[in-house]
């Protein structure tokens, strides 16, 4: 069984916040920070500022989903 991690990112230069899901989050956090992701290469360096283990990709899916929110992204700016 796979497991996925949603994560949240936030850019040091405008505190903008991204979601995202991943199987392998530090690997996918190097790849924003190397400007390899077309959406966040302007805003580099990113720092995670939240990470949750989901056993399913459906699952991990809408979790991001709600992150992307308004409430979600409300609860992500609290952190």
């Amino acid at each position: 069984m796979d497991i996925f991690y949603v994560y949240a990112i936030k850019s040091d230069v405008d505190q903008r916040i991204y979601v995202g899901f991943s199987s392998n989050v530090l690997k996918r956090l190097a790849e924003h920070n190397a400007g390899k992701t077309k959406s966040t290469k302007g805003f580099r360096p990113w720092q995670l500022i939240y990470s949750e283990p989901i056993v399913s990709r459906i699952a991990a899916r809408e979790k991001e989903k709600y992150l992307k929110s308004g409430i979600g992204k409300e609860f992500l700016k609290s952190l």
